[in-house]
């Protein structure tokens, strides 16, 4: 949208222009461009810079979108360069930067001055600014932009310039590098119940009088002086403590929405309104200690919301780290090592496969690194022996030694794992209930308060604006808003104090639609270490440990096993190595070209032929040596598992990429058209596809390793871990592979959720039925009703989390 087209009219105001850009009252009325007026020449540019850019709409989003430039550094000219100069050094900068290789570099800024739509709609928008700029993505929750740009065409410096000079200059601390884009604990919510307190304490007192049944007539001028002092009292209370209803009402209206705000609001307003119209007009002493204590009673019921969710939220996010452990060299040895434990200089060796948990300089090994999961890029990365890399790459190649320089950043981990490019769930039927109920419900009010004030308004304008506000008041659908959120939120720290790790509440609400489950075998219900095997076949010792050497850079559980059973204290370098998912691998080792995999893979030639078996087979220089007999250990509670998904009416299925040779033994428990063997991960992913063309909704649960793309497909993918480094952000689930016999009872668990938060429905309806049969009839105070709503509001979050917790208790039992 240009300057033309932009309908935004210099707004007068007790004959005062206002700026354009902050709307802040001009005193310098000589500040003038494109027949529009500017405090100052911070503003001024700000807008030439989006009118150059056609990035005007950003004023049409929201009216109060600019912020004020008086007195700040100026966006352009001599002084900003020097700003953010120190960003040029690259020590400095690569203390903030996410991710950075020859061309592309990932970084995430803070900026505070984010407040509304507008702000979220232009910072989404900076490719149209500086097309070097790839994308960037706001996360306005922790105020924080992350930004993918070009760094042969634009620096860092200059990324951080084109910010500030749009008026979000970004806050950079070095003191706390981790916590980069968190910003510090919002106490205002404090000042604001501090406020509405003062005021209604100090109302209630100057109220006495009238309280006792006094006669005012005797002393008509004190009454008149304290409802004076009571309306002054209760004009911040409006002003500063009410204000974040008031402007969310405003804002939902503004876009057509009616949001829980609207009734709230117009109730504050009306009991306001009456009671200051009585005090100036002398027609009585107003409503204002009721008006005061319903603020203050919303803010404390606020404030108790925010105070158990951030708990919960807390809780979850402090113990449901990934299950992901890094191999930590330590004397010779590699040791498990969860990632939160993980230090800087530490050295881990992350396999073929494998994803990099925290930034660290290569040590050992010329490697190719995946970034897709951090820059969208499929192309793989080139690294050598002292070169960087980043969290979050995907290791592809021979195993690599790599020393941390920075700790893991779990936030960071979330964010891929929650990425929308890797995973977009339709919304749940609970869900579109919240949107709904939260839209009609509102409407719904508005209309019960308008009949109910014109019913009372003939007979008594009192009881109308009482009942009319305490309709509005106590029939606030807040309750039907914490219901989800409080309630999934509950069961999901549940979840992740069992070793369940879900990526978000809304796989908790699809766990009940699923129809189809599908596992994958090996790795998923079959032990990945604890199988018997037994070579069939002659090697040397020398071949024994090329081999050893060559499964030691993949993380597929058979090649784990053969690694364990060949345990060797040498091993000789890999070169070429290439891991053929659903095949094996293959690479040269001490100048022999070794194949581990599959008969069909070793194969290529057909002499030499051994007695045909079925197991994992071994060539070298194309002569089969023999295979490894494999016979798997399937996990405890397997058999319970199928058969209570069975039991549930839903389709079980089982994938497997190895041979046939488990097929009588899993036919105990299901079909041949249940089985499916020799599946390739295409093949798999294919299966998934479909199961869903015909219309059922599918669970995956697999390893995570030959299963990424079926458990992209599913509706709902699980991946089994077992303290390997196998985080992949393909799943919507992580589960401990000790708590696999549980897994029937999480998913029990989660659709109680579904029930709870139903329940909280009808709890909520049946509290406004009754909230609101007293208070049509004009007998409820405001201030009661006012009490009665964070009232139910608490009852509905004490409701959620401690039938969360008496489920989980009762499938514990």
């Amino acid at each position: 949208m240009t300057s033309a087209t932009l309908e935004r009219p210099i707004v007068i105001s007790k004959n005062k222009t206002t700026c354009f850009h902050c709307h802040d009252d001009i005193v310098d009325t000589t500040i003038h461009f494109d027949d529009k007026a500017f405090c100052c020449e911070g503003c001024k540019t700000v807008y030439q810079i989006l009118d150059e850019n056609n990035l005007c709409t950003f004023y049409t989003l929201d009216e109060n979108a600019g912020l004020n430039q008086k007195g700040k550094t100026p966006p352009r000219g001599i002084g900003m360069p020097a700003q953010y100069a120190y960003l040029d050094d690259a020590e400095t900068a690569g203390k903030i930067v996410d991710y950075q290789d020859d061309s592309t570099t990932r970084v995430s800024f803070l900026l505070p001055s984010m407040h509304c739509a507008s702000c979220i709609w232009l910072l989404e928008n900076l490719h149209r600014i500086d097309p070097a700029i790839f994308n960037s993505k706001v996360n306005f929750l922790k105020k924080d932009v992350t930004i993918l740009f070009s760094n042969k065409e634009i620096s860092l410096h200059r990324v951080a310039e084109i910010l500030a000079s749009i008026g979000y200059a970004p806050e950079i601390n070095f003191n706390d590098v981790e916590n980069i884009g968190q910003l510090p604990i919002d106490r205002t919510i404090y000042y604001k119940i501090g406020v509405a307190a003062f005021a209604f304490g100090n109302i209630m007192l100057l109220s006495f009088p009238e309280y006792l049944g006094l006669n005012a007539s005797l002393e008509a001028n004190f009454a008149l002086f304290f409802g004076y002092i009571n309306l002054i009292l209760a004009i911040p209370v409006l002003v500063y403590s009410a204000r974040d209803y008031i402007i969310s009402a405003w804002q939902g209206i503004r876009q057509g929405h009616l949001n829980i705000d609207v009734p709230l609001s117009l109730g504050i307003f009306a009991l306001f309104g009456r009671s200051a119209f009585e005090i100036l007009t002398h027609t009585g002493a107003g409503y204002m200690d009721s008006f005061a204590g319903l603020i203050f009673f919303l803010l404390v019921g606020k404030w108790f919301q925010q105070k158990t969710f951030n708990h919960l939220s807390f809780e979850r996010d402090y113990k449901s780290y990934f299950p992901v452990a890094a191999n930590v060299r330590k004397e010779g040895q590699e040791v498990s090592t969860p990632i939160n434990k993980l230090q800087i200089g530490d050295i881990i060796t992350v396999r073929n496969g494998e994803l990099v948990p925290a930034d660290g300089v290569i040590l050992r090994g010329d490697v190719r690194m995946d970034y897709s999961f951090v820059t969208g890029e499929a192309e793989s990365v080139s690294k050598k022996s002292g070169d960087k890399v980043f969290a979050g790459g995907r290791q592809m190649g021979t195993s690599v030694d790599i020393s941390l320089t920075r700790k893991v950043l779990q936030s960071y981990l979330t964010e891929l794992w929650n990425n929308e490019a890797f995973k977009t769930a339709k919304k749940s039927h609970i869900s579109f209930l919240a949107d709904r109920a939260g839209r009609y419900f509102t409407g719904v009010i508005l209309l019960v308060s308008m009949v109910a004030f014109f019913y009372w308004l003939p007979q008594d304008m009192g009881k109308a604006v009482n009942a009319a506000t305490a309709v509005l008041i106590v029939a606030c659908p807040c309750a039907v808003a914490l219901a989800i959120p409080f309630t999934m939120g509950n069961i999901l720290r549940i979840l992740g104090r069992h070793q369940f790790y879900v990526k978000n509440t809304q796989v908790i609400e699809n766990f009940e639609r699923i129809d189809a489950v599908v596992f994958d075998k090996t790795g998923t219900i079959t032990e990945r270490l604890k199988n018997d095997i037994l070579f069939k076949g002659e090697m040397t010792d020398d071949e024994k440990t090329g081999v050893f050497s060559l499964v030691q850079q993949s993380n597929h559980p058979l090649s784990m096993q053969i690694a364990k059973n060949l345990q060797n204290a040498i091993f000789y370098e890999v070169k070429e190595f290439k891991e053929i998912l659903g095949k094996g691998v293959q690479g040269f080792v001490n100048q022999q070209f070794i194949k581990v995999g599959s008969a069909e893979f070793t194969y290529e030639l057909k002499q030499n032929r051994v007695e045909q078996g079925k197991g994992v087979y071994i060539s070298i220089n194309n002569i089969v040596k023999g295979y490894f007999d494999i016979k798997p250990t399937y996990r405890a509670g397997f058999q319970q598992i199928i058969s209570t998904f069975q039991n549930a009416k839903k389709d079980v299925y089982v994938l497997s990429g190895d041979n046939e040779k488990e097929r009588i033994f899993l036919n105990q428990y299901l079909t041949n058209d249940s089985l499916n063997f020799n599946q390739s991960p295409t093949d798999k992913l294919n299966f998934i596809k479909k199961l869903q063309n015909q219309g059922k909704k599918v669970l995956m649960i697999g390893d995570g390793l030959n299963d990424a793309g079926a458990l992209q497909q599913s509706d709902i993918g699980i991946v089994i871990s077992e303290n390997t480094n196998n985080f992949s952000p393909a799943c919507d689930a992580i589960l401990q592979a000790d708590e696999f016999p549980k897994l029937p009872a999480f998913l029990q668990l989660s659709k109680k959720g579904s029930t709870i938060v139903n329940s909280a429905y009808f709890i909520a309806l049946c509290y406004n039925i009754v909230g609101l049969s007293y208070a049509v009839t004009g007998n409820l105070s405001p201030v009661n009703a006012a009490i009665l709503m964070p009232l139910s509001s608490i009852t509905i979050v004490l409701f959620g989390v401690l039938m969360g917790n008496f489920a989980a208790r009762k499938l514990e039992e």
